[in-house]
């Protein structure tokens, strides 16, 4: 192992004292914590190698668990996406359990129900995918000004036509506007 690609905090494997984690870097050794105690270490010469997965991106090298872990939760936050439990959680509790009934006038067909936690949980998604389409319409290199407005407009009447669900909120602060976001 090179020993460009340590760094402190690091996890480590060495074949003759086991598992240790990279205590300080110097220009050709590295001070190494293992369980018997501090060594002084080249990790060229011995063997060294990392105890994670890596993934070097332009000269960094970090555990690619945290790599991916970092990666995924910076996507969710970028998107507007908010965790699933977050749906219940949102949801009034007089409608918890409850379902929702769609039937038909013509009474040779059977009602369908529908747990009011998963109609709820479409609804959310709904907001949080024109939440996205927001971001999308905002940062697109293409679109003038108006084209821009125009779509927003459209985007604004859809929050306006999902005000109707408002009653499932337990908070105000989730409700639909017309007036476009959530």
């Amino acid at each position: 192992m090179k020993i460009i690609d340590l760094h402190i905090g690091m996890d480590v494997l060495h074949p003759q004292y086991g598992s240790g984690i990279v205590k300080g870097i110097s220009e050709h050794t590295a001070d190494i914590l293992f369980q018997e105690g501090k060594r002084i270490i080249d990790p060229e010469a011995s063997g060294l190698k990392p105890i994670e997965s890596q993934a070097k991106l332009d000269g960094l090298t970090v555990p690619l668990q945290r790599l991916i872990r970092d990666v995924v939760a910076s996507t969710i936050q970028e998107l507007g996406l908010e965790p699933t439990d977050t749906h219940v959680r949102e949801l009034a509790g007089r409608w918890h359990k409850g379902v929702v009934v769609i039937k038909s006038a013509d009474a040779s067909i059977q009602p369908k129900e529908v747990p009011l936690e998963v109609f709820f949980h479409k609804i959310v998604m709904i907001r949080n995918n024109l939440r996205v389409l927001e971001q999308k319409i905002n940062a697109h290199a293409t679109l003038t000004s108006a084209e821009k407005f125009d779509c927003h407009q459209y985007i604004t009447r859809c929050y306006g036509s999902l005000t109707t669900f408002n009653v499932f909120f337990k908070d105000k602060e989730s409700h639909f506007t017309g007036t476009g976001g959530a």
